[in-house]
């Protein structure tokens, strides 16, 4: 039966929990069977975010849940075992990965989402940066790029986040959601507000304070489906 692992915050903690469990401790142990130095390993516990490929070779030669790797989410041991293939697009079916083939994936812009993304969404002419491929986020319609730390743990600065656009009628309290206002951009969670007109916007982080805005200053919303560390 594979192991429970407590849902750690960022992927560096994630990484460092892999290295306890499979390379007892030492990051030379670890990298030596991943085939990259050691100095790499410590850099991607202490913040540097490792490539695709490196993602890639950890959840194939240690068998690790991809989900789990990425997002923290269900348990580090993979429970559908990846099958050895010739064919690179059933390989890598499980493992989020960058695609250049038309009509596979959700589209990626490299841009933060408080700093121009909406004029970038909107533009006619501006195409996306790739498209990329994330197990569980079918239901996605853009990713991209978030700073700030108001909503840490659950959506750390440098991470890319999975959005769907929506209407005000759709929103449900208590879930997290990007909104475009007049003069501000805010990814919160959303409740009833003080009054019928006016929705409350609620941070993870303690250190941060709730805020009301009515609801006639949103110019667009967006369901937040997921975030993901940023690995390409």
């Amino acid at each position: 039966m594979a192991k429970k692992v407590q849902n750690t915050a960022t992927i560096h903690e994630r990484i460092a929990l892999c290295v306890q469990f499979y390379g007892d401790g030492k990051n030379t142990l670890f990298a030596d069977k991943l085939g990259v130095s050691e100095g790499n390993i410590r850099g991607y516990i202490k913040g540097v975010v490792p490539k695709a490929d490196v993602l890639e070779k950890i959840v194939r030669t240690y068998d690790v849940s991809p989900e789990w790797l990425l997002t923290g989410k269900g348990e580090m041991k993979n429970q559908i075992k990846i099958e050895e293939s010739t064919n690179s697009a059933e390989k890598r079916l499980d493992i989020p990965h960058v695609s250049l083939e038309i009509g596979e994936g959700t589209p990626y812009y490299d841009a933060d989402f408080f700093g121009g993304f909406s004029e970038v969404f909107n533009s006619q002419t501006t195409v996306p940066a790739c498209n990329i491929v994330v197990p569980g986020f079918d239901k996605a319609t853009v990713w991209c790029n978030v700073t700030g730390h108001s909503m840490e743990p659950k959506i750390n600065h440098g991470d890319i986040i999975a959005l769907r656009e929506c209407t005000v009628d759709d929103i449900q309290y208590g879930e997290i959601y990007a909104v475009v206002l007049d003069t501000l951009r805010t990814i919160k969670i959303l409740r009833r507000g003080s009054t019928s007109d006016v929705l409350r916007y609620v941070p993870i982080n303690p250190d941060f304070d709730d805020q009301e805005f009515p609801t006639s200053r949103i110019l667009h919303v967006f369901e937040v489906l997921g975030s993901i560390a940023r690995f390409f």
